[in-house]
């Protein structure tokens, strides 16, 4: 919106000028402004001081925050009314129903995460872990051969194999 080139001030002291006797077009032309500029100001402004001309500002810009907040919310609470819908018990599932959130509705990455109630550096977790495609199988091999051991004893052979595997990821 463009900046008026008139302050609050200027603006009330033309329109007492006005209160006083002046006719509008003599008014509107000596400072330069147009009749509809003038009536609209009269409007908006007329009978009011400076400080009532302040005041109403203030609010009007509290306001104005007023409503955003209450616009987010209430897309807050219909952007939960959808992934209610889905269940988010594992990190997987909220890590996509974040991204969802970022891509469909537009959210930035902080607002959905608290959204759903997830921390942010959950959402970036990428899992640096090898991968381990090449040893379930054969692990799966084992354990149909030899239905009595338990994973201590698979380690072992998975270890005489030649096959390095942590102990805890078995």
């Amino acid at each position: 919106m463009k900046r008026s080139r008139f302050t609050e001030k200027q603006i009330i002291g033309i329109l007492k000028e006005h209160q006083v006797g002046l006719s509008a077009t003599d008014l509107c032309r000596k400072h330069g402004i147009s009749d509809a500029t003038f009536y609209n100001w009269r409007s908006k402004y007329g009978g009011m001081d400076v400080s009532d001309a302040k005041k109403l500002k203030a609010l009007e810009a509290e306001n104005a925050k007023l409503k955003k907040l209450l616009a987010e919310s209430v897309m807050d609470v219909s952007t939960l009314k959808e992934i209610l819908g889905k269940k988010l018990l594992p990190p997987g599932s909220t890590r996509s129903a974040v991204y969802w959130a970022i891509d469909d509705k537009g959210y930035s990455q902080r607002r959905a995460c608290s959204l759903v109630g997830l921390d942010r550096k959950t959402c970036r977790y990428a899992s640096r872990r090898p991968a381990d495609e090449a040893i379930r199988p054969r692990l799966r091999e084992l354990a149909s051969e030899r239905r009595r051991f338990g994973y201590r004893r698979l380690h072992i052979l998975l270890r005489r194999e030649g096959i390095k595997v942590n102990h805890k990821k078995l």
